[in-house]
């Protein structure tokens, strides 16, 4: 898929004719990455942000992380991001930061040159404010012939317009180095202006042009480390990737060195946390190819939901969940589509976005158990798929058979966030799971297994290192092994009879 990279060669004209006579910045990848007709732009833009419920006016959201692609194939994915935010969110300005494609340059490029125009209007720069930036700190520059052709910032813009009642003022920040020191000064630099009063909008894609599964796999590492909020593991997380050897692998995340500015002012606040809440790639376009693809996360920073009860589910939820897991095993089995899931009785804590692991047992012996801690699907998705992977794609033992599926047993275990963790006095048996890892080697265990079977704290933590992450038995104890923490609310079949 090497369409959207083969619009931007096409893209060579000359700068004179970028800015009108105002220098406002006219629009240079409408009628290719979008539609340069107002009315038809509004359309599809309608056409996205459709798939989305509206966010509560009670949100408050701090930053945004979405893709930069031609809209047929990531505005669904931008429209996700864009619509966790509400519609009347008030905001003193917006920081659009990306990366320059065609640039390299030490720093970051301010443009406060003029306004910014699309085929839904203009959209007024904080002048003011880009002038402080240029007068306080080095590495803010001005360079207007990066902005001029660059199309990672433009096509947030039609997006902005529609969405927000009153459309803020932008920032418009273009990234051209990924020098790290360089990265943690523009940080810095950013920092006075990173609170509640103002939006920052990250523009990048994920993956580009590994095959459709590779996509799913590589993304999905780097959209986890970004979740994590810790910048040191996401910078590992990228060379990481790129050294992996996926075919036809280029980069892991185009526009990583804004995404680490983000993690660097985000890490200096801890009433702060990320959430993914969509993923695609161009393959799941009507137009895309599967062989060569790029990634799309939609990912929001936002403030923390307090912690004044603990997450639950009543017993209806409970059943329904596990009338969920079994009816998708058991259509696999029989070679059908499960049975619709009857709407009523998915309630809004059944449709939140959140990690399970389904743990299949046979006679008190496991018989499966896979999980995702995290995901942009609705729980009741998230079971369904995972007890079918439990049942089928556990590598450690053979598929589930019809005869077994009588007697198989279910458990569920909801999660909520991981935290790392510093010292493993943290851990409480009972109470926490830990996932331990290093490098592209992981593995989890949940928090009752180690009440089932007694353990200490360095049993749980030797286990899990050998057992589940091959580092060996005391893989947990070297340096670069990173160990979190997270909760389960875990119930099964069991209890319901």
């Amino acid at each position: 898929m090497k369409t959207v990279s083969i619009f931007l060669v096409m893209l060579i004209f000359p700068l004179m004719n970028i800015f009108g006579q105002e220098h406002d910045r006219q629009p240079v990848v409408s009628g290719s990455f979008y539609p340069s007709g107002s009315e038809r732009l509004r359309s599809e833009l309608s056409g996205y942000f459709g798939s989305f419920k509206k966010s509560g006016a009670g949100a408050r959201v701090r930053a945004i992380i979405v893709p930069h692609a031609g809209y047929v194939y990531s505005g669904h994915t931008a429209a996700a991001g864009y619509a966790a935010i509400p519609a009347e969110a008030v905001y003193d300005n917006i920081f659009l930061i990306g990366v320059s494609h065609r640039y390299a340059f030490e720093g970051a490029a301010v443009f406060i040159s003029g306004n910014l125009v699309t085929p839904l209007g203009t959209l007024k720069v904080n002048k003011d404010l880009g002038e402080k930036l240029l007068s306080t700190n080095r590495w803010f520059i001005e360079k207007d012939e990066a902005h001029g052709p660059e199309h990672s910032l433009e096509v947030q813009l039609p997006f902005i317009q529609y969405h927000f009642t009153k459309s803020p003022a932008i920032i418009p920040v273009l990234i051209g180095t990924r020098n790290t020191t360089v990265l943690k000064a523009i940080a810095t630099g950013l920092q006075p202006w990173f609170n509640d009063r103002n939006l920052f909008i990250i523009s990048s894609d994920f993956s580009h042009y590994p095959s459709y599964e590779d996509a799913k796999r590589v993304d999905r590492l780097t959209s986890d480390a970004i979740v994590r909020g810790d910048s040191e593991a996401f910078l590992r997380t990228i060379r990481n990737v790129e050294a992996s050897g996926t075919d036809n692998l280029a980069t892991a995340m185009c526009g990583w060195p804004a995404g680490a500015v983000l993690l660097y002012m985000a890490e200096k606040t801890d009433d702060l946390q990320f959430r993914n809440v969509e993923y695609t790639n161009s393959g799941d376009a009507s137009v895309g190819s599967k062989a060569e693809v790029v990634g799309y996360n939609a990912i929001v920073l936002e403030k923390k939901k307090t912690a004044s009860e603990p997450f639950t589910l009543t017993d209806e939820e409970k059943k329904t969940l596990l009338g969920i897991a079994k009816e998708a095993i058991s259509a696999r089995l029989n070679s059908r589509k499960p049975v619709a899931v009857d709407e009523d009785r998915l309630t809004a804590r059944l449709r939140e976005p959140l990690g399970a692991f389904v743990t299949l047992t046979r006679e008190g012996d496991l018989r499966g158990c896979i999980g995702r801690f995290t995901s942009s699907d609705p729980l009741w998705e998230v079971v369904a798929a995972m007890a079918t992977e439990a049942a089928f794609g556990d590598p450690r033992f053979p598929v589930l058979t019809k005869g077994e599926f009588q007697s198989v047993s279910l458990e569920i275990s909801v999660l909520g966030p991981m935290k790392k963790i510093n010292n493993i006095s943290e851990i409480k048996i009972g109470r926490h799971g830990i996932y331990v890892r290093q490098g592209f080697r992981s593995g989890t265990l949940l928090p009752q297994v180690a009440t089932e079977r007694g353990w200490s704290v360095e049993q749980f933590l030797g286990y899990c290192s050998r057992d589940k992450a091959g580092h060996g038995w005391d893989g947990w104890k070297e340096k670069d092994t990173e160990i979190f923490v997270y909760e389960a609310y875990v119930f099964g079949e069991q209890e319901q009879k």
